[in-house]
This record gives structure tokens, sequence and C-alpha cells, in this order.
């Protein structure tokens, strides 16, 4: 990968915001991933982690509407500070858990990230107007980049001094993402005129960003629906140690960043809906190789491809940025976020009770739905230019 591609794409902000990503990713890589399989230590099975994800969904569902206001009416450098003010806590709550059901208030304040609409209304204000899609994949590689190692390295420190005090290594992490963002420049929405042509949206941005967003709602609700099993079908149907699945998650996230820079070129290159159709299409791909193959290697490439998954959100956040009027841009940017996390709130539960009745039942039926939304990308309403 050529680095003059991708030189000044990202101003000093964006490079902060970036290197603010990668250590808090590096940090919550360490126990998040395997984060299913610490639930299921604290007396819990199938359904009680689809529940404890389930609230943490739920809860994410309501954060984006906050943050989207406070990114629209004050600094959304503070509010970015602010989102990791209340993140901070969360890995010192999870160490000191004695039952899954003490999970619940962390799984809450996980969910609750008011920093999303603030820094993706960030990018799309600072980035350039024709490399917008990849300057949003740039940011999000770096986030999955930190995920690169962390889960392999969190796996195997968790065989040696337990999970407990793995998360409150990530708790370090999480501070010093959070004082990397002292540095950047503050950022406000612009003022509204009389004369905006935000005041009043026109018909056509509008229909577009609800046809995305419930897209968008439809995608989270099958992705939900199975990935966060897969640590615990890994464990369950290949007898894999957290070592290992530490491993296979640090090449998902591979997967994610360097999936998510293609994605982000095909995006500005050719269409946005192009870009999301291949990337259902290799989640898809990944879920069929994920239950067919016991090989470690075989499964690695499938780990690898079920990356794309977590690169998607950005390629969202790129065309409803794209669409919104600075004035607004949180609150436009907080609907989609908010619409597919209400959706997808449920849909770790029931996968919860489909794995309960076969390891295999929450894949096979995203296998079956994936191609679906695929087609659907490329559909008139979502492939019309914006």
């Amino acid at each position: 990968m050529s680095k003059s591609k991708y030189r000044g794409i990202l101003n000093k902000d964006l490079k902060l915001l970036a290197l603010s990503d990668f250590i808090g990713a590096f940090g919550d890589g360490l126990y998040f991933y395997l984060f299913p399989l610490y639930i299921t230590t604290l007396e819990a099975g199938p359904a009680e982690v689809g529940i404890v994800y389930s609230v943490l969904y739920f809860a994410a569902a309501f954060a984006p509407l906050v943050g989207g206001f406070l990114a629209d009416k004050y600094d959304r450098k503070k509010v970015l500070l602010l989102g990791w003010l209340i993140w901070i806590p969360i890995p010192l709550i999870f160490s000191v858990a004695e039952h899954w059901s003490q999970l619940l208030v962390g799984a809450v304040l996980y969910g609750f990230w008011v920093g999303g609409p603030a820094a993706s209304a960030y990018i799309a204000t600072s980035a350039k107007k024709d490399k917008i899609t990849l300057t949003f994949t740039l940011i999000s590689a770096a986030w999955w980049a930190g995920y690169i190692f962390s889960p392999a390295l969190g796996g195997y420190l968790s065989t040696i001094i337990g999970m407990r005090w793995v998360t409150r290594l990530a708790f370090i992490l999480y501070v010093l993402s959070a004082g990397v963002l002292l540095f950047m420049s503050s950022q406000h929405a612009v003022a509204q005129s009389s004369t905006s042509p935000s005041s009043s949206f026109s018909s056509l941005r509008t229909k577009k960003m609800v046809v995305w967003s419930l897209f968008f709602a439809l995608l989270m609700i099958v992705t939900v629906l199975a990935r966060p099993f897969i640590p615990q079908f890994l464990q369950d149907t290949y007898s894999f140690d957290e070592f290992q699945i530490g491993i296979l998650g640090s090449v998902t996230f591979l997967g994610s960043a360097l999936l998510g820079l293609g994605l982000g070129r095909i995006g500005d290159r050719w269409r946005k809906p192009g870009a999301i159709s291949v990337a259902v299409i290799l989640c898809c791909t990944s879920f069929i190789a994920l239950i067919s193959f016991g090989n470690f290697f075989a499964l690695a490439l499938a780990s690898f491809l079920i990356g794309v998954s977590y690169a998607i959100p950005s390629l969202i956040d790129a065309i409803v940025g794209s669409i919104a009027p600075e004035v607004s841009r949180g609150r436009w940017l907080s609907i989609p976020q908010t619409l597919s996390m209400l959706a997808a709130f449920l849909a770790p539960y029931l996968g919860g009770i489909l794995y309960s009745a076969s390891p295999y039942s929450p894949f096979m039926v995203a296998i079956i739905i994936t191609p679906i939304l695929s087609i659907l990308a490329l559909s008139k309403p979502l492939k019309e230019e914006i």
C-alpha cells in the first residue's frame, strides 16, 4: 500500500483524532473482543450474553440523539472529551463484577457513546470534499488498527493475570486516548442564517437520509444477530482457547483496517452504494467460511473478511455526512445511528436464543439475509447519485 496515496488527506486535527482512536481502540481491544467469554465466566449462558449486548445496544440507540444535539450546539472537541469521560470508568466496572447482571451498568455506559456524531461531524467538516469517504475510512482504519494486536495480547494476558487485570490496563489506555484530544482544535457548527438552505431540508436529501437510515438499520440487525457470538462459537465448536480466539480477533481488525481503506477508495472513485454492496457480500462469505471450516488458517481468512462489517458504519457516515447541511450535521448523522441501534437492540438476545438451539443458527440466518441486502444496496433508491 503506497503511503503517497494517503499523504495530505488528514490535517493536524484529524491526525490527532486518528491517534486518539488508535490508543483507545488498543485499550478496548484488550478485553472487548473476548467480552462474550468473560460474561460466560460470570454465571451466564448464551441468552444472558445476548441480554448484556441488547442492553448495550439499547443505550446506544439514544446516545446519538444526545450526541447529535450537543455536536451542533457546543464545541465538538468538548463533546468528544465528554464521550471519553463517560467511557473511562467502564473497564473498572467490568473488572469488579462478580455476576453477569453486574455488567449491565457498564454495558449501558459503553453503549452511551455520545461522541459518535461529534466525531463524524468533525470529520465531515474537516475533510476534503472529494476525499470524504476515504477520510472517514482512514479514521475508521486508525481505530481498527488499534485492535490488530490487542485482542491477541489481551487473550494472552488473560491466561497469565486474568481478564480483570486486563480491563484495568484498558482503563489506562482510555485515559491516554482522552488526553490526546486536548491538543485538537475546537470546532463549532456554523451559525444558521435566515437564508441558509439548511433551514428547510430538501425533500431529496431527506428522502436519501431516511432510505439509507432504514437500510443501515436492517444491516445492523443482521450483523449483531451473529457477530457477538463468534468468540463463543470458536470456543464451543472448535475448542479454541482465549489466546487463539484473540489472534483471530486481531486478524478480524486487520481486515477491518485494510478492507475499510479499500472500500473507501471504491466509494470515492466508484459509488458509495457499490462499496457497501461489496462489504455485505464479504460479510456473507466470512460467515459461510466460519461455519464450514475448522482449520485455523481457513478461520483466519474468515476472520479477516468479517472485519469489513466493522468498517460499514464509516461508509454510512460518509454518505449521510456528504448530504447533511453543516448547521445541523451532528443531528443528521445521529439519525441513522439511532435508528440502527433501536432496530438492532433485540438482535443479540434473539441471537442468543438461536445460539442456544444451535450454535450455527445465528450465522445461517445472516448468510440467508446478507445477499438480499447486498442487492438492495444497488437498488435504484440507494444507487441514485446524491
